[in-house]
């Protein structure tokens, strides 16, 4: 695949792994499990120490799942494949309306987020500051994340599933690269000396923008795979 036909593909992947890398639901995790941390009065080397294998098993989890669907998509068989991405376009475009919806509406009808019983047992792990317990914290998160809230990653990987080859896989490596990058300066910014409730103020006052930007990129990209589907745009 020549430059010149991967770099829309490179851009339209970072560009959706920045904005989904503001992800209310990861970073109020780490920022739980920090304060957790503050309030037991744990060391700062074992905070970073901590923080960052809870980063780590985001990633691998993330990756991993990523890889499984980008190989299992590409193994369909082409006609299939057409339809297939259609109804995944749609859906994505589904999504994005309700996340613009909950930029107006935030909370009323039906919301993309993870269950209240799982957000529970979220809380419940965030006390088990143990090497073990921030790893299984990690991969809960993602688990629970991606059929809730993993909408744009699901429309990257249909994308690369398009136009299979190793550079599909180094641009899921990238993606997820970017989706911990926030993760990893917040950690970093509350061991430098941040005050936490700084950053969950900054939180809490963004998530409405946050929707919506994820709500119109969403439906921009399931658009994006609807056209590329029926061979009105090509990528590769």
């Amino acid at each position: 695949m020549a430059v010149e036909a991967t770099l829309p593909t490179l851009i339209t992947v970072v560009t959706t792994a920045v904005i989904d890398s503001i992800n209310p639901c990861a970073i109020g995790v780490l920022i739980l499990m920090i304060s957790v941390m503050l309030g037991a009065k744990q060391s700062t080397s074992r905070m970073i120490l901590l923080g960052g294998l809870y980063i780590f098993s985001v990633f691998v989890v993330y990756l991993l799942a990523g890889f499984g669907l980008l190989y299992f998509l590409s193994t369909i068989p082409l006609w299939v494949t057409e339809y297939l991405s259609i109804t995944i376009g749609t859906l994505i475009v589904f999504a994005g309306i309700l996340e613009i919806k909950d930029f107006f509406w935030y909370g009323r009808w039906f919301s993309l987020a993870i269950p209240g019983k799982f957000i529970k047992r979220l809380h419940l792990m965030t006390n088990r500051t143990t090497i073990s317990g921030v790893m299984l914290l990690g991969a809960f998160v993602s688990a629970v994340e991606l059929p809730c809230t993993g909408a744009p990653y699901l429309a990257i990987i249909t994308l690369l599933s398009q136009y299979f080859d190793f550079n599909a896989f180094l641009l899921l490596i990238l993606y997820n690269i970017i989706f911990v990058l926030p993760l990893l300066f917040i950690l970093l910014l509350v061991m430098g000396g941040m005050k936490l409730h700084k950053i969950k103020s900054w939180k809490q006052r963004n998530k409405p923008y946050m929707r919506l930007l994820m709500g119109l990129l969403l439906v921009w990209l399931g658009w994006m795979l609807m056209l590329i589907a029926n061979g009105t745009i090509n990528f590769g």
